[in-house]
């Protein structure tokens, strides 16, 4: 395929193919930011089929290394294939997001804490929106993906006990909410508050609080606010309040029925668990990770 004369079937992994992106961006920075992206959705796709080829049996009569050379070169057309056509919606989605980010000379926002809260809506995502890249799987390295799921699959496994979603669409919306643990809210002293999902602290909450600048969206628009979210003292509490939540808030029983990623996303954004318009996107293209790694 071709975008402006810049071939998606051929990768920026070359000197050639790269400095030809290069130009690009210098005469029209629009259509090399499409290319890009498609590219990159190629690339993420093909991570994809190879995470379900290593997860298959290969020790058959007719498997050899002859074969998973060949394997692996068919997977890297059908990446290209698909990323061609329709894809996945990853490529579109992010040339939303940076062009956005683009046009309003945007820096991505810090999670930092603060002392005072203003009103804002009960749940909502405390990672820096704009930049879809930033919680994408391939954006943070293998291991610390692999040692988040290592570490939270345990909580999520009774998290599932209690409410019936698949453990592995609660790991994601955990990875895609604390930025696979990179990013998770702090107390105004440093500590620890074990929020993983982005819980507020409304009225009813009793417990401890941490109070941090946050990115919320109204009407599409994004803006820093202030917010008070539930502070625990495992992540064990943290995962069972997010049970809680999910079962017994009756807004969020269409998110309960769901068990497949796309599905979980779009019930929990209709739901408005989070005020990004780009939610259950991001939170799909996760739980494409974690279960890669579950």
């Amino acid at each position: 395929m071709t975008i402006s004369g810049t071939n998606v079937s051929s990768l920026a992994i070359d000197s050639q193919s790269l400095n030809n992106l290069r130009l690009q961006a210098k005469q029209s920075p629009d259509q090399a930011l499409k290319a890009a992206a498609q590219q990159f959705e190629t690339v993420f796709l093909n991570m994809m089929l190879k995470s379900m080829r290593d997860a298959t049996p290969q020790d058959g009569m007719f498997d050899s290394e002859q074969t998973k050379m060949f394997t692996g070169m068919l997977d890297q057309q059908l990446a290209q294939s698909m990323a061609s056509s329709r894809g996945v919606g990853l490529a579109e989605i992010m040339v939303k997001q940076l062009s956005r980010t683009q046009g309003a000379g945007a820096t991505t926002p810090e999670v930092t804490p603060a002392a005072t809260a203003t009103p804002v809506p009960n749940v909502t995502s405390v990672l820096p929106s704009p930049n879809v890249t930033s919680v994408l799987p391939s954006a943070h390295p293998a291991d610390i993906q692999q040692t988040f799921v290592d570490k939270m699959r345990p909580h999520a496994e009774l998290a599932s006990l209690a409410t019936g979603i698949p453990a592995h669409l609660i790991m994601g919306q955990a990875a895609l909410e604390s930025g696979w643990g990179r990013r998770e809210i702090k107390m105004a002293d440093g500590r620890d508050s074990h929020n993983l999902f982005g819980i507020k602290a409304g009225k009813d909450w009793n417990g401890k609080v941490a109070a941090v600048t946050t990115t919320e969206y109204h009407n599409g628009v994004a803006s820093k606010q202030v917010a008070r979210f539930r502070a625990y003292d495992s992540y064990s509490e943290s995962f069972q309040d997010y049970a809680r939540l999910l079962k017994e808030n009756s807004r969020y029983a269409e998110v309960v029925g769901q068990g497949d990623a796309k599905g979980f996303a779009q019930a929990l954004q209709q739901a408005g668990y989070a005020t990004d318009p780009h939610y259950a996107d991001k939170l799909a293209g996760v739980i494409g990770g974690i279960r890669a790694r579950a």
